[in-house]
């Protein structure tokens, strides 16, 4: 279907009618006015000029509103981590502007302040400007919504061959001598060139997902968007969990890995091995007892063919190299799988209740359509509801196949790399190459074939040890010091589909964040992401690492949570994030696994501490400290 100038506010400049007015002289700080800490001087130099706020712009950056993405870089950013957020700033941005282009979202612009990253969306607001951009966003936009499900599966194609080309890249150290069969075969071009062109091919294949990433996403935020405000407006007071209950239910990839790890417990079972698994914490441990029982055979083939791809699965948000997949650290499917285990023999369901979501979901939809006084209201709320079932397993789904597939395996080869540094005498550990922006790591890897071609000792032998680890001192110091939620100007329009959904910023988080409206003490507010209320001991997760220490029945507290923390649902009472809107991964995956939550509350990792008693109200988006811990 066509989205019409009369559906969405994508055509259009949406009204601020019943948002949050930015007060006059209200203002965060300057990003300009945001001090070095001591220890940190000269952070600058770890990143490209470009990424950097300048004197020479100072009047545009100074009065552009500015918010940390804690969600996908909750911590400075590594030099070659950079690579992520330099790859999304091109391919979400050339989306909204370029390709589509949607009529009043600009790009999403960025800076690195004291190491984190800070973004920005720009808006469009000259009417004319945006009338022209809708005719032609219609065209556009309309071929791919009127084709979506053969533009996906062509989608799909393209993503797993980009993946298996990715597989195929491998780096080894430079030989010795170089192979006889380089001469007999009169090829012409040696190991030297082989080691410069496998990197240039692993950063193009980086780019190249980088670009399907974003084909799709921001046409599929566009029509759940499009669908949320035909909502506020058909039915004021509307919520947002409510909305999105109405497309909820689907089945959805993200959900495949933990789903794997419940067939693997009930299998278990059917075997006769539950003994084993719950008495072996250490996976290896595990694995090995497994392989020793009578039917431990079947059981560890069923796991090596679930491992892959499903266990490539990024612990966060898959941004940084420091999020390792379950594939690498094997301990919280393990942990999930005792679990379910334990569940199984005491008779419980472990299956995600799906039904009740699904019948929810029509009893909701069936309620909100005859409320609407026309039979076109009611067309048009159908082909928007539909639209918005169809498109969304694509927000979801690719994110499978991009930031945990891909982008793990991307990790894994530039690990591969790091040790031919090693290997070479540039570094002495794998992990120290993240220090390298991938620019420099073209530099470091000429310099290497130099020494190699002339038998010299390369400068990169005696110059990066010492540059790593200065680095790495300024990095340890800006990860001590924790930044502002947001710097700037508070906007007057936020009409970016992504930084609504995903994010959840808005002008009402915004002034909310200003305190224009006041918090009371022991509050927290945020966008109501999952419906339920519950009350519970907070356990606040700031590292992958620590979702071991999660209880029955605790409250997780965290900056954002990922798709592969799922497994730990099944323990908890509610959740809370610092960052996030109704579309983020926290809200949808509390969403079918029915856990109350708020998300985008802004400073909840910061106010909470674990072991507080509180309350979580996901249908108001409130969260209540209700009793202190002791000290």
């Amino acid at each position: 279907m066509t989205l019409t100038s009369s559906q969405s506010s994508i055509d259009g400049v949406p009204s601020s009618e019943g948002a949050a007015e930015a007060v006059p002289g209200k203002r965060f700080a300057s990003p300009f006015a945001v001090q070095t800490p001591a220890g940190a001087e000269g952070w600058q130099s770890m990143y490209p000029y470009y990424a950097l706020l300048s004197d020479e712009r100072r009047e545009l950056e100074d009065g552009k509103f500015w918010f940390f993405d804690g969600m996908h870089n909750p911590e400075p950013l590594y030099p070659f981590d950079t690579i992520m957020t330099e790859n999304w700033w091109v391919a979400a941005s050339q989306m909204s502007t370029r390709v589509w282009p949607i009529p009043p979202a600009g790009g999403i612009d960025h800076r690195i302040i004291n190491g984190y990253l800070y973004i920005s969306p720009n808006a469009v607001t000259d009417p004319a400007e945006v009338a022209r951009r809708a005719e032609e966003f219609s065209v556009r936009a309309g071929h791919y919504y009127e084709n979506w499900d053969e533009i996906y599966e062509q989608w799909v194609a393209k993503a797993t061959d980009c993946i298996e080309r990715l597989k195929a890249i491998r780096f080894a150290p430079l030989p010795e001598i170089e192979p006889a069969s380089s001469v007999t075969e009169h090829r012409g071009l040696y190991s030297s060139y082989d080691l410069l062109t496998k990197y240039g091919a692993l950063i193009e294949n980086m780019f190249e997902m980088g670009s399907y990433h974003f084909e799709m996403l921001n046409l599929g935020y566009g029509a759940y968007l499009t669908f949320r405000e035909f909502c506020q407006a058909a039915f004021p007071g509307i919520s947002d969990q409510t909305i999105a209950s109405m497309v909820s239910g689907i089945d959805i990839l993200l959900f495949r890995p933990d789903d794997e790890v419940r067939r693997l417990a009930q299998l278990a079972v059917d075997l006769g091995l539950t003994e084993v698994v719950l008495n072996h914490e250490d996976p290896a441990e595990a694995l090995a007892a497994i392989g020793e029982q009578a039917d431990g055979a079947q059981w560890l083939a069923a796991f090596e063919k679930a491992k892959d791809p499903w266990f490539w699965f990024s612990t966060g948000a898959g941004y940084t190299h420091s999020d390792r997949a379950w594939i690498d650290d094997l301990r919280l499917p393990f942990t999930a799988l005792r679990g379910y285990v334990q569940g199984l023999l005491a008779g419980e369901d472990i299956r995600r209740p799906l039904e009740a979501i699904l019948a929810e979901r029509v009893r909701v939809t069936a309620e909100y359509r005859t409320y609407l006084p026309t039979e076109a209201d009611q067309e048009s709320f159908d082909g928007l509801v539909e639209l918005a079932r169809q498109v969304f397993p694509f927000v979801e789904n690719h994110n499978f196949y991009v930031e945990h597939w891909h982008h793990s395996l991307f990790w894994s080869k530039v690990r591969e790399l790091g040790d031919v540094f090693v290997a070479h005498g540039f570094l002495d550990d794998r992990e120290d190459l993240f220090y390298l922006h991938r620019n420099e790591i073209y530099s470091a890897l000429y310099d290497l074939n130099i020494g190699w071609a002339t038998g010299t000792e390369a400068r990169g032998v005696t110059y990066w040890r010492p540059e790593v680890e200065r680095r790495r001192r300024i990095r340890d110091v800006l990860k001590a010091n924790p930044p502002a939620p947001a710097l700037g100007a508070p906007p007057e329009f936020i009409t970016e589909p992504l930084t609504v959904m995903l994010w959840g910023i808005t002008q009402e988080s915004v002034q909310e964040w200003l305190g224009v409206d006041g918090q009371e003490g022991g509050e927290l507010r945020g966008v109501a992401a999952s419906a339920g209320k519950a009350t519970g001991r907070a356990r606040v997760i700031i590292d992958p690492e620590q979702l071991h220490e999660v209880e029955d029945g605790d409250i997780l507290v965290c900056r954002i949570t990922a798709p592969s923390w799922a497994p730990v649902f099944s323990r908890l009472a509610a959740a809370v994030s610092d960052v996030g809107g109704i579309m983020a991964h926290t809200a949808i995956v509390c969403r079918e696994y029915g856990l109350p939550a708020v998300v985008g509350t802004g400073f909840a990792t910061t106010t909470i501490r674990t072991g507080q008693l509180i309350e979580v109200d996901g249908n108001t988006g409130v969260v209540r400290v209700l009793e202190e811990v002791a000290q």
